[in-house]
């Protein structure tokens, strides 16, 4: 269940746009609400610098459109609280980083914080104002909170959440838990009836789709192939249900090349992660009670118990094996983290670089004409503005070095482009991620309990298996 409200942020009076978004972001990241950090994800922008990103995006705007309003909103916020015990920071976050794709439509940079620090984990979600292109604001809609919740929502029923059944408002009014009873998704019953008929082994695919007409499904062919039963208002993708569900991989199972897909223990895979173990005697000392260590003490069982299954699964008991694996796991993450850093870098550059065009398009008349005027000092008191720009362009212009000058079209082209590029790498760098912590995580838990000379044991073993 999660609980979720959308908040107008304003320019309190008397303070600066950049001292109240401050305020706000800083509050979101606290490394003490945050677990240092840990649970904080981000879209187009870097928790680290968030507000000078969103100050030069508006100020961007600014030049472009020439709007400015006097009690304008600098950001919107997202909280959403999820019931206390129901869910992990990991996946709090995920969602959190998930529902501000969907309602933003990906068309707006924001920092999803998770905080940790009471009984129920909640996130807060801050995205920009301005569009990523600058040319646009969000404007809050008539039922925007409501769209907020159905997102929401739709998340947490496919994470396996409870949610509210006929939220009211109010602080105390979140309504009935629906537990058990909650509602089948369209996607989930699409599911379920896919894994039926599959069970059946049907001989081809024109069987499996002339069984998927009879249990009341219509099809729509096409460049993807969609589903839609009689409750349905539209046709679901088979590529959108999730791994196991492509037309590809259905005609695999189908075929006996690829098995029906167990979603429970796929379910239990996404989920399980590996905790690093506790320090108990490092608590003891900083003040912890006799009550702490026996908790910790089963946590620490536990945890080694993950540790060796995640290890056994992943085919990594031997300790030459883990140390590959997770150096190969880091390169990973840090190749793909290049990458993103490489496109983010020219995406700002292309912004810039846009703007200075459009600037020195719009001042150069004045420009001329200042030059006409013999570069008079009262035209250009009048004109400060207006020259400053068009000389903050000019010297952007130098710098190419002789390079052809790009038309915005081509910027605009190149910049949907990496733009798409950066939404199929962050598509991976979650996964990653995760991959490379619960390796380095089951690394550091295999070192902490045999000791720090583990590369010499493995070395004296093999000379005695030798």
């Amino acid at each position: 269940m999660a609980t979720t409200r959308l908040i107008s942020m304003h320019r309190n009076k008397g303070k600066s746009i950049a001292s109240c978004l401050a305020a706000r972001t800083n509050y979101a990241i606290n490394p003490d609400k945050t677990n240092d950090g840990e649970y904080i994800s981000s879209y187009e922008c870097d928790p680290k610098t968030v507000q000078g990103e969103f100050l030069l995006s508006k100020r961007i705007y600014s030049n472009i459109t020439g709007r400015e309003q006097a009690n304008d909103v600098i950001a919107y916020q997202i909280r959403q609280s999820f019931k206390p015990g129901e869910v992990t920071p990991e996946l709090a976050n995920r969602i959190g980083y998930e529902l501000g794709m969907k309602f933003t439509k990906g068309n707006h940079a924001f920092i999803v914080a998770t905080h940790v620090d009471k009984s129920h984990i909640h996130n807060h979600m801050i995205y920009n104002s301005i569009s990523l292109d600058c040319t646009k604001k969000f404007r809050d809609f008539l039922g925007s909170g409501k769209a907020v919740r159905k997102i929401s929502d739709r998340l947490c029923l496919e994470n396996g959440l409870s949610i509210i059944e006929n939220p009211k408002r109010g602080k105390n009014h979140y309504g009935k838990w629906l537990g058990d009873k909650k509602p089948i998704t369209h996607s989930e019953k699409l599911r379920n009836t896919i894994d039926k008929i599959l069970s059946k082994t049907p001989i081809d695919f024109d069987t499996f789709l002339l069984q998927m007409e009879q249990a009341g499904y219509s099809i729509k062919h096409g460049k993807y192939l969609s589903f839609k039963n009689k409750d349905q208002k539209k046709f679901i993708r088979l590529r959108s249900l999730g791994e196991g569900y492509t037309e590809e991989e259905i005609k695999a199972i189908i075929c006996g090349e690829k098995p029906i897909v167990d979603r429970k223990k796929a379910k239990e895979n996404s989920q399980s992660h590996v905790n690093l173990l506790i320090d108990i005697q490092a608590k003891l000392q900083a003040g912890k009670g006799g009550g702490y260590e026996r908790w910790a003490k089963i946590f620490n069982l536990k945890q080694m118990a993950q540790t060796i299954n995640f290890l056994t699964e992943n085919n990594l008991l031997a300790y030459v094996d883990l140390e590959k694996k997770a150096q190969v796991a880091t390169d990973n993450f840090n190749q793909l983290s290049t990458q993103i850093k490489e496109t983010e870098k020219r995406m700002t550059e292309i912004g810039k670089l846009k703007t200075h065009i459009i600037n020195y398009s719009k001042t150069r008349d004045i420009y001329t004409a200042y030059r006409k005027a013999g570069y008079s000092k009262k035209f250009y008191e009048e004109h400060t503005a207006d020259l400053l720009l068009h000389k903050a362009a000019k010297a952007a212009f130098d710098k190419l070095e002789g390079k052809k000058l790009p038309t915005v079209k081509a910027l605009q082209t190149e910049y949907s482009g990496l733009l798409s590029e950066k939404k199929k790498a962050y598509a991976k760098y979650h996964s990653i991620k995760k991959e490379m912590k619960n390796i380095l995580t089951a690394k550091a838990n295999v070192e902490r309990l045999l000791g720090e000379n583990i590369p010499e044991k493995e070395k004296e073993k093999h000379k005695e298996e030798r």
